[in-house]
């Protein structure tokens, strides 16, 4: 299981991660496309990234905006696993 990150690490990992807050203690962004078809083009590249990690975010998609938040149920928490993929998913969006 992943441990839970520290307050410090937290707020010392999301100075590295551009576009990304702290709501409710899961990490958030919200991205705003031309249309919906780019969106839903972003959610399938950002599945497969999110497969290959085997980390899955929560996220809703109304017509071209996209909500994403991430945290790691199963540790109660925001852990490495959810800065990897929002890096992730920071660099496919070309943050």
């Amino acid at each position: 299981m992943s441990t839970v990150l520290s307050k410090e690490e937290l707020a010392k990992q999301l100075t590295t991660i551009e576009g990304w807050e702290l709501v409710e203690g899961k990490l958030h962004t919200q991205i705003e496309f031309e249309n919906f078809k780019e969106a839903f083009s972003m959610m399938t590249r950002i599945a497969f990234e999110a497969e290959a990690l085997n980390h899955h975010p929560e996220w809703t998609n109304v017509y071209n905006q996209l909500d994403i938040s991430l945290s790691t149920h199963d540790a109660g928490g925001i852990t490495q696993k959810d800065i990897d993929l929002a890096k992730q998913i920071s660099t496919l969006i070309g943050w």
